[in-house]
């Protein structure tokens, strides 16, 4: 057994002294979307502070734990709040959650956030479906020993979000009448936003919306094996398009005036199966 994977079962043994909730799928709820814990039924939660060893989020805004429920019948995990990488934390912790996820049952995931729009097709409040990634800009959550019981050495990151995910995620944003755009997401160390230069140069290389998470979790998550959905919140445009200066209030201020319509989406998602 490798050094992860006994972690990852410490975490699992912690969260089952509290329920044994098999969940089929999982959902990460990024900045502007906690309320979403109160639409679903409740069987259990754990904070992460309950958990030996793991990481817990220090940005406001992320109530960090693990709510077990139900969305229209369909059992779910919810990651209330995720740590990143600029808090601090390794990307081992940064990826720790999605792979206890996965160990607790989980075979898809669906990865939510807020993000600055670099397309300038985009829009403050508009919601983005992932359709790939630039993660060239983070360590990867693979380096180092590989552990077999979590996935290959090399594995394939072709397709890294599932087209039959994004399919269904359309499909319920038709349902709704509900706007979704496409595109590619890029992941920054963070803190600091990123300066006009380094826009042009990801704008060059193909990105479509720049953020601090999800893309180093997708690729754990597609180590394991998981289905992988991303939905992104153009919560501002970024520099050098944005004509005011970016701060974390008016992110969080976006996130949350776009809260109800990602709520229904990401609900619509969920309990069509």
């Amino acid at each position: 057994m490798g050094i992860i994977w006994d972690r990852i079962q410490r975490c699992v043994e912690d969260i089952r002294k509290v329920t044994d909730f098999q969940p089929e799928a999982a959902l990460v709820l990024g900045s502007g979307l906690g309320g979403f814990a109160a639409r679903i039924q409740p069987e259990a939660q754990v904070s992460y502070g309950e958990i030996e060893g793991f990481p817990v989020s220090t940005v406001p805004g992320h109530e960090g734990r693990f709510l077990f429920g139900y969305v229209d019948g369909r059992p779910v995990a919810v990651m209330q709040g995720r740590v990143h990488y600029y808090e601090g934390y390794s990307m081992e912790d940064v990826v720790l959650p999605i792979r206890v996820l996965g160990a607790l049952g989980a075979k898809e995931l669906l990865l939510t956030n807020a993000a600055g729009g670099v397309n300038e097709a985009l829009s403050p409040g508009d919601l983005m479906l992932l359709t790939g990634q630039i993660t060239s800009f983070v360590p990867s959550p693979l380096i180092g020993p590989n552990e077999n019981q979590l996935g290959p050495r090399f594995p394939d990151m072709t397709e890294v979000y599932s087209q039959t995910l994004r399919n269904r995620a359309k499909t319920a944003a038709e349902g709704l009448g509900a706007p979704l755009k496409e595109g590619v997401y890029l992941q920054t160390t963070g803190p600091s936003y990123e300066t006009p230069e380094e826009i042009r140069m990801f704008r060059l290389l193909g990105a479509d919306a720049v953020g601090m998470s999800t893309a180093c979790e997708a690729m754990a998550a597609r180590h394991m094996g998981l289905k992988v959905c991303g939905i992104s919140c153009i919560t501002n445009m970024v520099a050098g398009i944005s004509s005011v200066p970016l701060t974390h209030q008016e992110v969080q201020k976006a996130a949350d005036q776009a809260a109800d319509r990602f709520q229904k989406l990401v609900w619509e998602y969920l309990r069509a199966q």
